[in-house]
């Protein structure tokens, strides 16, 4: 099937689809269809089949798409059966996690090494991927051709990190942290920011509490509000 352009927020709506799809029991139904996919998911049927249909061209009336073949179209669209080299800046808790996980591999993602300022890491490894200094990121690019950076460094060290990764020829920016980057139109980048998440879930879990229980609602926020945030960020994730 031809690939066609698809806009970002396609993009990003298939590998729900994908992960949705290929954890649905073995020996379940052979078939899928758009409709039964949309509600599982709890998506718009008319937007599902209309993303399916720039992946795939298996669907057939009142029967949908077989399965096998359907994660097969949007795994080679998505590009998961490519190895694409990335390396990682930031080699704090967060990021030693991201090198640890064996999962990117599955989605066609290699970190190739991490790069860091800390004395204290550089020269060790994580699950085989070196930590490196900083100052060796261009020379490692160069190398391997690296198009795909990871930033997992302080709010305020994410812009410095960015604009460094795309001196070195970066294209595709991963950015954990909680900053808006100014990038060029060329670059893409993919934010990922754990506070806006974790105020989602809190927000959601306070409505829950207020409604059910008011005046331990009360204590909860007096005792959370002033610390959870910078706890998570600053001591958690990025040291």
């Amino acid at each position: 099937m031809e690939q066609k352009k698809v806009s970002k927020s396609v993009l990003k709506r298939l590998p729900v689809y994908l992960a949705y799809l290929k954890n649905l029991p073995e020996d379940g139904p052979t078939h899928i269809s758009a409709t039964s996919l949309a509600g599982a998911l709890g998506m718009g049927e008319v937007q599902v089949r209309k993303d399916l249909a720039l992946v795939s061209s298996g669907g057939r009336p009142k029967i949908g798409y077989n399965r096998a073949a359907l994660i097969a179209d949007i795994e080679q669209f998505l590009g998961y059966g490519n190895t694409n080299d990335a390396v990682l800046i930031g080699a704090g808790k967060l990021g030693r996690a991201l090198l640890g996980y064996s999962g990117f591999a599955e989605y066609g993602l290699n970190i190739v090494a991490a790069f860091d300022e800390n004395d204290a890491i550089i020269g060790t490894s994580k699950s085989g991927k070196p930590i490196m200094h900083l100052s060796r990121l261009g020379e490692v690019c160069r190398r391997d051709q690296i198009k795909i950076g990871i930033i997992t460094v302080p709010a305020e060290q994410a812009q410095s990190v960015c604009d460094l990764l795309i001196s070195n020829g970066i294209l595709a920016i991963w950015n954990f942290a909680p900053k808006h980057l100014n990038v060029p139109d060329h670059i893409l980048v993919q934010n990922e920011n754990m506070a806006a998440s974790l105020a989602l879930l809190c927000k959601h879990l306070n409505e829950q509490m207020k409604a059910e229980n008011p005046m331990l609602w009360v204590q909860e926020m007096n005792s959370i509000k002033a610390s959870a945030e910078e706890t998570v960020l600053n001591d958690l994730i990025y040291t």
